[in-house]
């Protein structure tokens, strides 16, 4: 199986070398198992899986499939998304974070069983507009994330307005600042203004995204959604953390490996310099990959059952790493850029960003390995 999903991406790519072993390795049991347990949190509601951009990196069609029979709605960021989901045959009703950017979107994805997100009033109009079937929509009122939706002041106006648009499907969406920390009194606040602002209007809502589902029991509601935290990554603080598994594993080989005297530097702008005599490993991965670029020396990484230190600066298809302290390395052996044994969370404060970027920025060249 392994080397079939290979040889079909390369085929795909149709420029792709068969010796290079930078791989983007997904363990889609890893996946369902995360989601699951996510989900188990809030029996009563129901939870829809996150696969924008193409799925966080993990391959939009592969989660899709695998997650069919667990979740009744997938969601994606814009309607674009959505047509390539569909038209690679995933049937499953979608929904759009952003809404339509135009009417001719809001008509196709009323054709489509495509659900939109509504932030403003030109989409609500849009849609009054059509002629043809329309779309199931979510309203979203902005409760503090100041980035989409409408003011909170104002929102029982527009749902008053456009009433005849609502259906029973349609949900009062909000979106949750801060919920990977669980004692900031930032989530209560945008609860209590969600609360202040619908009151008892009977609507059903979607609140939690995993962090909300983890650690905020009240954001639970009819609703959730799950996106990092069944793809493994981080929902908030170690120690309130679900036992969640990664579920992308980055490799690529050493391809070489060379003695230096102390003092000798390495990579672009001698950034590092050995302190002692030091075997140093370079590795076919670089930031035209998605590693990237800005990972300080000491970045970790796992090659034959140890960890290992970044040294020298990312170039665009190699990296190097001090293997000193390995009593046993050769040409060709794997080293794990993140996974079980180096978790993305780990990688991703050292270089000083969020799991989400380093899973989404693997780029095409890197094969997607389904296990």
């Amino acid at each position: 199986m392994y080397i079939l999903e290979l040889l079909l991406f390369l085929i795909h790519q149709g420029a792709q070398c068969l010796s290079r072993k930078t791989l983007a390795k997904i363990d889609l049991s890893a996946l369902v198992d995360n989601f699951i347990t996510i989900s188990e949190l809030a029996p009563d509601s129901k939870t829809l899986a996150v696969i924008k951009a193409d799925a966080y990196g993990h391959g939009s069609m592969q989660v899709a499939n695998a997650l069919n029979q667990h979740t009744d709605l997938f969601a994606v960021a814009f309607v674009d998304e959505a047509k390539v989901l569909r038209g690679q045959g995933i049937t499953k009703p979608l929904v759009s974070f952003q809404g339509a950017y135009d009417k001719a979107e809001c008509e196709w994805a009323g054709q489509n069983d495509v659900w939109l997100v509504v932030h403003s009033e030109q989409q609500l109009q849009w849609i009054k507009s059509l002629s043809t079937e329309r779309p199931i929509i979510w309203p979203k009122v902005d409760t503090g994330m100041h980035r989409l939706g409408f003011n909170p002041e104002h929102f029982s106006g527009y749902l008053e307005k456009y009433s005849e648009l609502l259906t029973e499907e349609s949900v009062i969406f909000t979106h949750l600042a801060c919920a990977d920390e669980p004692n900031y009194s930032k989530t209560i606040e945008q609860l209590e203004r969600l609360n202040n602002c619908m009151g008892d209007s009977g609507f059903n809502y979607s609140i939690a995204n995993s962090a909300g589902i983890i650690h905020w029991h009240k954001s639970r509601q009819k609703w959730n959604r799950i996106g990092i935290g069944m793809y493994g990554g981080a929902t908030g603080p170690e120690d309130n953390r679900l036992s969640l598994n990664p579920v992308m594993t980055l490799s690529a080989e050493i391809i070489a490996l060379r003695e230096i005297e102390p003092k000798e530097s390495v990579g672009y702008g001698a950034t590092w310099q050995a302190k002692q005599t030091s075997i140093l490993a370079t590795v076919a991965i670089g930031y035209a990959d998605g590693y990237p670029r800005h990972a300080p020396n000491g970045t970790p990484a796992w090659c034959n059952g140890k960890r290992i230190s970044l040294v020298g600066r990312v170039s665009m298809d190699m990296l190097i790493f001090d293997v000193t302290h390995l009593s046993d390395v050769s040409i060709g052996d794997c080293v794990e850029l993140w996974g079980p044994n180096i978790s993305v969370t780990e990688v991703a404060e050292c270089v000083g960003t969020i799991d989400y970027e380093l899973m989404t920025r693997v780029s095409s060249r890197v094969p997607r390995v389904y296990d």
